[in-house]
This record gives C-alpha cells, structure tokens and sequence, in this order.
C-alpha cells in the first residue's frame, strides 16, 4: 500500500529531530518492572511540586503529603520567621509517622508551633530541629541536635513550592525549569487565590493521561458538544497553533475568540447554565477587571506564539504538573501521582480572582464544575486505553504531527530512566 506523503503543514515534530517521526511504544506505561525504574530514575529525583504558598498563610502553618510513588510522606512547613521547609514525616526516634490526625495515611493540614510524635512524645520545632525528648536522660550519649527532622530540598518559584527528594538534586530548580517555563515568571498567581479542588482515583498510568491534556487531536471528537464555532468541527477536527518542547518540558497554546462571546448560542454550550450566567468550559465570559490580568500585560513567555486571538497556555512541567492559563483571568493546575504501574491519582485546582459578588462565584464555580467535567470525558477513555495497551496486541503507535508532546513525553521519561540506569551500573562498576 502506498504511504502518504507528509502533509505540509506537519511542521512541528521536524523542528524537534531528536524526537523522530517512527512508531511509539507504550511498554513504558503496562510494564510494573519500568514503573519500579521510573520511581527511582523520575519521581526520587525530578522537581516535583507538592503545592502552592496560599496553603501556608500563617507562622507556624502546615500540611502533609504523601507521594505513594517514593513511599513516603511530607511535612511542609513556614517557620515563625516565614521560610518554607519540607521534612519526611518520620519522627527520629523509633520512625513513627509523625504528623497526622484521623489516620496516618490521611493527609492534613493546620497551624502549630511544634510538632509532636503521638507514639513517644518527641517534640520537632518548624525548623525540623528536636526540641524535646521524653526522659532525654535515659539515652546514651545523646545530642538533640544531632537528631532534627530529615530535611527534603524545598523551593519556591512564583508561589509554587517544589521538592527533590534526591540527596543533592542535578540541578536547581530555576534549571529544571529552564527558559520556555519561566515564561510564566511575572503572571499575576497572587491575584488569583480563589481555589476549587477535586481529586479522582484513575485506573490508568499516568502518562496515559497527561497523553490525554497535552494533545487536542481528540477535542472536536471526544468533547464534540463543546463546540467553540470556528474552532472544531466533527469533520475538519481542530488544529492547536502552537506547540514547544523545552528540556523536559512542553507548551501547547490555542487560540480562541475576542471580546464576550455573546453571539454564541446555548447549543454552544456544555450546559445551559453557561449562557444564562455567562461562563462556562473557558471561564467567566467577562475578565475580571484587573490590570495585572488583561493580556496585553501579560509575561511574553505565556502566550509565545504571539497567538490571536489566544485561549489557553498550557504547560506541561515534567514529570508530573501541568498550568494552564486562560486568556479569560483565571488557571487551573493538574496533577498525575502514579500509585502503580497503572492507576494514579488525578489532582485538578481551579484559580481565580477572589469572588466581589455572588455571581462572580457562580461564574467561578460553574466554570470549575463544566471544566472539571470535560476532563472527566478524557478520564472515562482511559480504563479502556489501559486495557487495550496491556492487551499487548500491539506494540508500536503512530503519532500525528500535533501529538508531539505526547511522542516528547514517552521519549523523555524513556531518556531519565536509561539515563539512571547508567549511572547506576558505573556506580556498581
């Protein structure tokens, strides 16, 4: 059968030869023997944020995390003079888990001055330093200095905390992050502190879903009664503008429609609701009116293509996080937490400028709740990828021009683990 000839306009995997055009293996995402090497090889040594400084508002706050993928828990902390650390949540003493409320395995959060051990009373101040041993006495030629909290590399960058749970990390974190995501260095975070959370249990592995958001191949078929008029169409599909890799990471931006998109019409929508209050899948239909937020005084780096009209930037910061900002005043993060081979938890916060009025919540809330949903579209598929790939009744996959990022993705986590490999065999060697 003759092949057909490259289209014209497939130009975006050419300015990236070192991803190929060839068939993809997804042995990466049904092997449990590669997610053991991508614990390590990835999520032991990668950048990987764990939450934003609106959780830590106060002296003395704090919350827990547990990441299933390193088999541990975190303390977050900002100490009375207002520095952010993060600690493994093991007290020193005989290794009980240190912070929790109804359950050890339940995550929490609150504000205190110290922390104290439920099982022997050992006390840790927000600097991770012990401060107090029951019968301290009774030990042999014990130092409380010479046992604090084990401290994890903790940074922050535009309000984002990151953590790398390797003994010194490759890299700072401004490197990881490198050029194209500091991009977003300079946008308003701090403005838009209005947060809508939701957390699913996916029985897929977590590449297959950040397949699933860092591609828009699938829009005009799998979200076809979301059309945007001029955007998608079940016949022509939808065509994304602008896609950039960068080190590890990805960008794909879209464009959209100017002004208030009041000549559309309620078929244009998800849900009725959208057009009786006015927002929906895109966010508010009105921006806020806050200077810092209107485009034209946006960073560069969030919209790089120079798109317009322009939507959304979405950023794909390895391994695990994704920002998307909306043209329309607001951004919502995801998060993929690999719990095995192939299940994961699935992570979505919403932001916006903090609520004035009662319908600016509606707006906010509705737009969260339809977002949320067209995302749940993209969950529903993904039992059913993982079945299909684990049937292994196919071993390789054609990629489009537009799936760059996904071909990046694969190729990436493939390069970290075999990069890991390397190292340890000359370390054994």
């Amino acid at each position: 059968m003759a092949r057909l000839a490259k289209p014209p306009e497939a130009s975006w995997t050419g300015r990236y030869p070192e991803l190929g055009t060839g068939l993809v293996s997804y042995e990466d995402s049904v092997s449990p023997e590669f997610y053991e090497l991508e614990r390590e090889a990835i999520f032991r040594r990668a950048w990987l944020n764990v939450g934003r400084v609106e959780q830590l508002p106060h002296k003395g706050s704090f919350f827990t995390r547990e990441l299933a993928v390193a088999k541990t828990s975190l303390i977050v902390t900002r100490d009375l003079d207002g520095q952010v650390h993060a600690f493994h949540n093991v007290c020193r003493h005989r290794g009980n888990k240190l912070v929790w409320d109804r359950t050890p395995r339940d995550e929490t959060s609150g504000v205190c001055r110290q922390f104290m051990c439920k099982y022997h009373g050992w006390r840790y101040g927000l600097d991770g330093q012990l401060k107090y041993v029951l019968q301290e006495e009774e030990f042999f030629d014990f130092d409380k200095a010479e046992f604090p909290l084990v401290s994890v590399h903790c940074e922050v960058w535009e309000g984002f905390i990151f953590i790398n749970l390797s003994a010194e990390p490759g890299q700072s974190l401004l490197d990881f992050l490198g050029p194209m995501v500091r991009g977003l260095e300079g946008y308003p975070f701090h403005l838009v502190t209005e947060r809508y959370a939701f957390k699913a249990d996916i029985l897929s592995n977590w590449k297959i879903y950040l397949d699933a958001f860092q591609e828009y191949y699938h829009a005009s078929i799998l979200h076809s009664q979301q059309q945007v008029p001029s955007l998608r169409g079940f016949e022509s599909g939808f065509k994304a503008p602008h896609y950039q890799v960068d080190g590890p990471h990805r960008l794909v931006s879209t464009g959209g429609w100017k002004g208030v998109p009041r000549h559309m019409t309620p078929l244009d929508q998800m849900y009725p609701i959208e057009h009786n209050v006015e927002a929906g899948l895109m966010g508010p239909w009105q921006r806020p009116d806050i200077p810092e937020l209107d485009p034209a005084n946006l960073p560069a780096g969030i919209n790089p293509g120079g798109l317009d009209p322009w939507s959304i930037s979405n950023f794909q910061i390895f391994p695990n996080f994704v920002i998307l900002v909306y043209e329309r005043g607001w951004y919502l993060t995801y998060q993929y937490w690999p719990t095995s081979h192939n299940t994961h938890a699935w992570e979505m916060s919403y932001y916006f400028p903090p609520s004035r009025n009662a319908s600016e919540r509606i707006r906010h809330e509705v737009t969260a709740v339809v977002s949320k949903e067209a995302g749940l579209q993209d969950a529903g598929t993904l039992d059913g990828t993982q079945m299909g790939l684990e049937s292994r009744v196919i071993d390789r996959y054609p990629l489009s021009d537009q799936e760059i990022t996904v071909r990046h993705l694969h190729k990436v986590t493939e390069d970290w683990v075999q990069s890991y490999l390397r190292n340890e065999k000359a370390v054994r060697a």
